[in-house]
């Protein structure tokens, strides 16, 4: 993997949908660079573009113009075939729908990714179990997700993101689906990641996800209306954030 500096680049970055008068511009000129290691959050309305831009940064979606970055790889450019390798390899992915194969254990579930990269069903299993244990799940290992809590089914979810040790995981409202309880839950291990240097980029609607980055974008008709960094406006960190919580 290149040893860039920046985990996401984007130049310029341009998605539209549609033709003629009902073409839509989901992400107009969009400039952005996320160093590695550094959690940054994006906000905005409902059809704002939030969504489209983390697809276009995770290689899910095809910009019409600009160009897309992971390390110092130009991904727009690639393959298909390059384009899903370089994404098992560099990008964890994490949905507010979960999106597990129901007919999979949590233990199976999280060994997926790597299997697909190659690993060995044995280095699989051992990642699957350590990653588990790391979100609070060693003992749902060989429940299905039917038998599991929408709050641990994200976490098995946060898991699976984290089988390949990835660049950067990306988030498309992680929380929107959870009570208050596993928001907190989802919230934690996210501080947990960020401190140890994993870099994510996270869409959310929830103020509380938003107030534990380093930095927050605000999104508006594709484009950015406002950057702004973080660090030092909450002294006591999501520590304490959750702490006001209950």
């Amino acid at each position: 993997m290149n040893m860039s500096s920046t985990a996401v680049r984007a130049c310029g970055l341009v998605r539209t949908h549609g033709q003629g008068q009902s073409r839509v511009r989901a992400v107009d000129g969009v400039d952005l660079e996320v160093p590695r290691g550094q959690m940054l959050s994006v906000m905005g309305p409902s059809g704002c573009g939030k969504s489209t831009l983390l697809h276009l940064l995770g290689g899910l979606e095809r910009p019409s113009g600009g160009e897309a970055w992971l390390g110092g790889r130009r991904i727009d450019a690639l393959s298909e075939r390059a384009l899903a390798r370089l994404r098992r390899r560099s990008v964890g992915f994490v949905f507010q729908a979960f999106h597990l194969v129901e007919e999979l254990s949590a233990a199976e579930n999280v060994e997926l990714p790597a299997l697909l990269a190659g690993c060995s069903r044995r280095e699989a299993g051992r990642r699957a179990s350590l990653l588990l244990e790391r979100v609070g799940l060693a003992g749902r290992a060989r429940h299905l997700p039917s038998q599991l809590s929408g709050g641990q089914r994200q976490r098995v979810a946060v898991a699976r993101a984290l089988a390949n040790d990835p660049l950067v995981v990306l988030a498309d409202e992680p929380t929107g689906n959870l009570d208050t309880a596993a928001t907190l839950d989802i919230l934690r291990i996210f501080e947990e990641l960020r401190a140890g240097g994993q870099t994510l980029v996270i869409v959310t609607h929830d103020e509380r996800v938003a107030a534990g980055a380093d930095r927050l974008i605000s999104m508006r008709d594709g484009m950015f209306i406002d950057d702004t960094w973080l660090a030092g406006s909450h002294p006591r960190g999501l520590g304490g954030l959750i702490g006001l919580e209950g």
